[in-house]
């Protein structure tokens, strides 16, 4: 017998015709670092200098809105509570959302005013509240950036101003980014793609101006200060495909939003994801010997997506490999095999094939009948 068990089953079928496409070429755009990600698959689709460290400007407050998010979710405080507003809060410089000392501003309108307006002023008065001082907020700040995996990121503030061992990557604010997306979506829904926010008589316009100028961006955050130069993490959706950019250190706002534009226009028009297999749904049925049932429903144990440069899919074989009969018992779970695919033979990963069901071990019957068959092999 081989070393794989004779259960050797094609789910796409690969044309031998088709010439292996030459990887799209990625723009160049105006910035000192840049990242271009799908958000499902995790495919980088272009990077330049991603792991630099630079200064993030007002793309901290992603991570105090992460840090809020997660306070929010726990029931430490509520949209309708009413947040004073603190003589640090009121004079805080940079971009405002015009707050009042003394002032007491209902949570959600902060939240608000910090995402849209990039209101230091709403910050602070939020991370007070939540944490009694911008300090204690900060070490939760840097708490959640180490779960996260952001290894190259420290915070010293909340807001973003201009101070040491206050720092970053593009690499660790786009994961930042996506772990906004998918620990919170309901929140990123709510409050990202708001084009404008209104407080006390004045209204004032998101700052991320891809929200008007490409189809399907729903978020995120701009930054800017003097020394970090002009920032962006945006994300949009086209046919159920997402993307996430981060770009740092743009030399000004029109360059800042073209290069955001250039970068997502690319991964749309250069590349596809799709979803190759659904989480625990069944794959493949699969013989099983010595068991009270014959088939066995066998899957992924996650959604699993691929993003491939347009054209590639149909170049795509994916071969399920069992290296032994599978016998019961089976408990739902255990891994009985692999999913492998290739791109014109070149391996792109191995993947575990899930039992998606119980099998208990069948009668002394089935057992001896099933017995009788393997022999036979």
């Amino acid at each position: 017998m081989s070393r794989y068990f004779p259960y050797l089953c094609i789910l796409l079928l690969l044309s031998s015709s088709a010439a292996t496409a030459a990887e799209p070429t990625a723009p160049q755009v105006a910035a000192k670092s840049w990242l271009l990600v799908d958000y499902h698959s995790g495919s980088v689709l272009a990077e330049h200098n991603a792991d630099e460290r630079r200064e993030p400007a007002s793309l901290t407050k992603l991570m105090t809105a992460y840090v809020l998010f997660r306070q929010l979710r726990a029931g430490k405080f509520s949209l309708d509570d009413k947040v004073p507003v603190s003589a640090k809060a009121w004079g805080m410089p940079g971009a405002r959302m015009y707050l009042r000392l003394n002032d007491k501003v209902r949570a959600e309108d902060l939240i608000k005013g910090m995402i849209v307006q990039s209101g230091n002023d709403a910050a602070m008065a939020l991370v007070e509240y939540v944490a009694g001082s911008e300090d204690r907020f900060v070490t939760l700040m840097n708490a959640a950036a180490a779960t996260l995996g952001l290894q190259a990121t420290h915070y010293a503030n909340a807001t973003g101003l201009i101070q040491a061992q206050h720092y970053s990557t593009a690499r660790d604010i786009n994961r930042l980014g996506v772990a906004l997306l998918r620990d919170f979506p309901e929140y990123y829904q709510r409050w990202f793609g708001l084009k404008e926010f209104s407080y006390a008589g004045l209204t004032q316009y998101n700052r991320n101006t891809l929200l008007w100028r490409v189809a399907g961006t729903d978020g995120v955050k701009t930054g800017h200060t003097r020394t970090a130069g002009f920032c962006l993490v945006a994300s949009a959706i086209r046919d159920n495909m997402r993307l996430v950019t981060t770009l740092m250190g743009a030399t000004s706002e029109q360059a800042r939003a073209e290069a955001g534009l250039a970068l997502l226009d690319f991964g749309f028009r250069a590349y596809e994801t799709r979803l190759l297999y659904q989480s625990l749904a069944p794959s493949v049925h699969v013989r099983v010997w010595m068991g009270n049932m014959e088939m066995l429903p066998a899957g992924i144990g996650q959604d699993l997506y691929l993003t491939l440069p347009r054209g590639d899919f149909a170049k795509l074989k994916a071969n399920i490999l069992i290296p032994r009969p599978p016998t019961a018992p089976i408990n739902a779970g255990d891994v009985i095999g692999q999913v492998h695919l290739a791109l014109d033979q070149q391996p792109l990963g191995d993947y575990p094939l899930l039992a998606l069901r119980t099998v208990q071990q069948g009668t002394l019957v089935q057992r001896l009948l099933d017995q009788m068959q393997l022999w036979l092999h």
